[in-house]
């Protein structure tokens, strides 16, 4: 499972390195034809709900610290030379507002060659810089990316330099034009779907190898009736692994301008070129050793599900010191 980390990279090098021979500025990329797309002359219309700001981050070279946070943090530098990437999937449509599901931050550490990486469960019930509480997954329809941000000092200590994030149409996009993909289901999955190509109302996957288009991956990773959403996560492995290994069939690197222009509607992210060239040696180093890419998640151990009494809402309470081990091992131990 170590090849994940990579692949994130690489769709990430795919997607923005891709810009330095297109010459293509991300932020403003949206996913439907009928959203109005910001550019540098209208920048104070009214924002769009899907992703409200665009904004522009520096990393702070000589390593961050977070005074106040409800793991502690204080007084922890976070090593020189690291960048954060938040890496998000929602489930914006039209007129239904949004919520991001997949959660998952890629540390990279640009001195060290490595990266970590750390999942996050979208049911995760924090504080929310001034709001209250609710479910991590919906800071970007809260706040966009500044609140995302914030909430990710204020409840984990962790500054956060960048996102990446696509949608439900984005996913299958993507799948779809890598032609499908094949995933190892680790288990058998039967729940309800909608497919038209499905009969009965129900799919099923696995276990074992099964090959994936775009929409029954996207059921595949969002299915929710009969598993829970740490079992999602792991799904979500699964794909994320298909996805690398039809990359690398297609050698990504050394075609990266083209995948970028067939994948640059899919994303939106605020990363520009300038952010991406700190970081190709860093792509080529874990290319060539992808023991450098670790893993880590925010699970049962470190937070308590329970039911909200008012609503019947599952959520997960946070162990705010279980955290801190988490994190204190991914972001800031170089």
């Amino acid at each position: 499972m170590k090849k994940i980390g990579l692949m994130m990279f690489i769709l990430l090098f795919i997607l923005v390195v891709g810009s330095l021979f297109f010459q293509i500025k991300i932020p403003g990329q949206f996913f439907n034809s009928n959203i109005h797309l910001l550019t540098e002359s209208d920048q104070t219309n009214q924002p769009t709900p899907f992703q409200p700001f665009i904004p522009t981050i520096t990393p702070t070279a000589e390593g961050y610290v977070i005074q106040k946070a409800l793991v502690p943090s204080a007084g922890y530098h976070t090593p020189s030379g690291q960048v954060n990437i938040l890496l998000l999937g929602s489930d914006f449509r039209t007129n239904q507002g949004s919520r991001t599901d997949i959660i998952l931050l890629i540390s990279l550490f640009t001195k060290e060659k490595k990266i970590n990486l750390i999942s996050f469960p979208r049911d995760l019930y924090l504080e929310i810089p001034g709001f209250g509480q609710e479910r991590i997954n919906t800071t970007q329809s809260l706040g966009g990316f500044p609140m995302t941000r914030a909430t990710f000092e204020y409840n984990f200590g962790i500054h956060l330099d960048h996102y990446i994030m696509t949608n439900f149409s984005g996913f299958q996009a993507i799948i779809d034009t890598l032609g499908g993909i094949d995933i190892n289901a680790a288990s058998k999955l039967t729940d309800r779907c909608d497919l038209p190509n499905k009969h009965g109302g129900y799919c099923s996957v696995g276990p074992g190898a099964y090959h994936l288009d775009g929409a029954l991956a996207l059921w595949y990773v969002r299915s929710r009736y009969s598993s829970n959403d740490f079992d999602r996560g792991r799904r979500a492995q699964e794909v994320a692994e298909g996805i690398f290994n039809k990359l690398i069939s297609w050698n990504a690197i050394s075609r990266a301008p083209e995948l970028f222009n067939l994948f640059k509607n899919s994303v939106e992210t605020d990363m520009t070129v300038t952010d991406v060239y700190p970081l190709i040696p860093l792509a080529s180093s874990i290319a060539s050793d992808s023991s450098q890419v670790k893993r880590f998640y925010i699970g049962l151990g470190q937070a308590k599900p329970t039911i909200a009494p008012s609503t019947g809402a599952y959520l997960l309470m946070p162990d705010y010191n279980a955290i801190w081990q988490v994190i204190f091992q991914a972001i800031y131990t170089p």
